[in-house]
């Protein structure tokens, strides 16, 4: 129980520490983040061999909130654990410059605790709180520099297009949660028929936009717009990763046509955003391109029936993607820029930063013995096993062919002209650099103990597959090399530069309709102020005029009626004015005038 609360409140903690003291953001952003490793640690030797552990909290009504640690869930809590701890060690050296570095740390912090109560949540009320939080905070970092060019439409348009997909949680969480009767993840998980497959298909939807599938892939390559560190922790262990965890994480649920749907949607995506990447003329976009492909990937595995290879793709991308873009970041440093032209020769001024790029370039095209090679064998064995052969088996040797080709472009490009001068060497970022591509390398050799842990296993390789996953990620790398990608790619180079038209079409029918829709929201919320305003003034006048009808009406006739009594009662009192003369005067009158009345009375009888 420590643990969990140590792995999940010690980033939060930093993350509040940070913003209220304004002060030493580095070392406390690092002491949480090493916290929140020591703890995934714990987790990860407490549930080895023992029972779940489980913290419940108060919730709604007959839904409690609950962290569940499972050997998946501390898997994928330790990941997350790991990739922010260097990519924070990294950024202290790339944000020391940096004014807002408060700002900063504080988001990035809150980012991972978001991430870490995702994977961690037990019940389907956290995990849509958790995602929220996600959301939120990677609008944040992406729009960081708001105030540069583009950087806050670039915010902008990744809360869309990932906010448009997440209703399909929303729905899916409801379905589950009304046929299960309760928001804890593991008994909706048992749903079957009709329901199954429409939750899956609506939870495609939702892992579509935080993972960048096609169609609405175009968001994450304008998210380059924040600081590399952002990019680095984005694109491997939080924002992107979301949705291939939440697949994995619902695999048991999912029927085997809401399966063939995710593995189509991911093979299309390897493929599409392969061209893309192999067609950009930015690194960073480049790497960006790439991330939405090896998502792809892990959704082919999860439709081929092996979420566990879709696992391991998900552990080795996010030790490699990290490390690339961490290396990217240090050649931005040192040219002012991520355009491949600027970048040429880049490798040279700085090689073993560069030997690190191409290490994790290596990992990422399959080359053994690094984590790659054995991720993407496994995904390959999975589709050559599953009964979706004919269809996802060609797109994933296709991906992997694309990997091949447009890394091998990258370090072609980096490696090619001057070397240029180099910015002098920063320590802290080359060892989170550094760390992170050691891990692309060994992360292979844990695979199999991991297996084990989870209790699955991945399809056997045999000879096939690894001859099959080397040939096309070799034959991918030297056509990327050698071949310049406008003669590679030939007709299909323009389209694939400009998107294929996708993310147009995609900004027609969801961007400029939520914009819409928007300026539609502010006119109606301008017209309701102004109504609300109207009324309210109305009302005071209403209120003013009762007022002066009180004071003036009512209580004018009341006080004046008093007065009126009390000027009778001061005269008549004058009467009583102790004269005896008087006093029987005024006798001798009242008997008179009362005989008067009782003489004349008969008269009128």
């Amino acid at each position: 129980m420590m643990m969990l609360t140590l792995t999940l409140l010690a980033p939060l903690l930093a993350a509040l520490s940070i913003l209220l003291v304004r002060r030493a953001p580095e070392g406390i952003a690092l002491g949480g983040a090493a916290l929140s490793l020591a703890g995934a640690l714990g987790l990860l030797y407490g549930v080895s061999g023992i029972e779940p552990v489980e913290a419940v909290l108060p919730g709604l009504p007959g839904m409690p909130l609950r962290l569940t640690a499972t050997p998946l869930t501390v898997v994928l809590s330790l990941l997350v654990a790991t990739v922010a701890a260097f990519v924070l060690t990294y950024a202290v050296g790339y944000m020391r410059n940096d004014p807002q570095r408060v700002r900063f740390f504080g988001t990035m912090l809150l980012f991972v605790t978001a991430m870490q109560a995702l994977v961690l949540s037990g019940d389907w009320i956290t995990l849509l709180a958790s995602w929220e939080m996600i959301g939120f905070a990677s609008y944040l970092l992406i729009g960081f520099w708001h105030d540069r060019p583009d950087v806050a439409s670039s915010a902008t348009r990744a809360f869309l297009y990932t906010r448009s997909a997440d209703l399909g949680l929303y729905i899916a969480v409801f379905l589950l949660i009304g046929v299960a009767g309760t928001s804890e993840i593991s008994p909706t998980l048992s749903t079957t028929g009709t329901p199954a497959l429409i939750a899956g298909l609506l939870l495609l939807l939702a892992a579509m936009g935080k993972s960048a599938q096609v169609p609405l892939q175009n968001w994450l390559q304008r998210a380059m717009a924040g600081p590399t560190p952002v990019s680095a922790l984005l694109h491997s262990a939080t924002l992107v990763a979301a949705g291939a965890i939440l697949l994995i994480r619902t695999a048991p649920m999912l029927p085997g046509g809401a399966l063939l749907a995710v593995g189509i949607v991911g093979g299309i995506t390897a493929v599409v955003t392969g061209l893309i990447a192999l067609a950009e003329g930015d690194l960073k976009r480049l790497l960006a391109a790439s991330t939405s492909s090896q998502y792809g990937l892990m959704l082919v595995a999860l439709g081929a029936g092996a979420p566990v290879a879709a696992l391991l793709h998900l552990i080795a991308h996010a030790a490699i993607k990290s490390s690339l873009f961490l290396g990217a970041g240090v050649f931005q440093h040192d040219r002012g820029s991520t355009g491949l032209d600027e970048l040429a020769g880049a490798g040279r001024a700085r090689p073993a930063i560069y030997a690190g790029f191409a290490v994790a370039a290596l990992a990422l095209v399959g080359i053994p013995p690094m984590a790659g090679f054995f991720s993407k064998d496994a995904i390959i064995a999975a589709t050559l096993a599953g009964s979706s052969v004919a269809w996802l088996a060609p797109l994933a040797l296709a991906g992997t062919v694309l990997t091949g080709a447009y890394m091998g472009r990258a370090l072609s490009v980096l490696w090619s002209g001057a070397a240029g001068p180099a910015r002098a060497r920063i320590p802290e970022m080359a060892v989170g650099f550094g760390v992170l591509v050691a891990l692309a390398v060994v992360l292979g050799v844990v695979f199999g103990p991991l297996e084990r842990l989870l209790g699955a296993e991945t399809a056997e390789v045999g000879l096939i597959v690894p001859a099959l996953g080397l040939g096309a990620g070799l034959s991918g790398l030297l056509l990327g090399w050698f071949i310049a990608p406008r003669r590679l790619l030939g007709i299909v180079f323009n389209p694939a530069r400009g998107g294929f038209t996708i993310a147009g079409g995609m900004d027609r029918l969801v961007l400029r309709p939520a914009l819409a829709v928007a300026a539609d929201c502010e006119r109606l919320e301008q017209l309701l102020y102004r109504s609300v305003l109207a009324f309210g003034q109305m009302n005071l006048s209403l209120g003013g005029w009762f007022r002066r009808a009180d004071t003036e009406g009512i209580d004018g006739l009341i006080f004046g009626l008093v007065r009126r009594m009390i000027a009778g009662g001061n005269r008549a009192r004058r009467l009583q004015s102790g004269l005896i003369h008087r006093e029987l005067a005024i006798t001798v009158v009242g008997i008179a005038l009362i005989a008067v009345v009782l003489l004349a009375a008969p008269l009128y009888s």
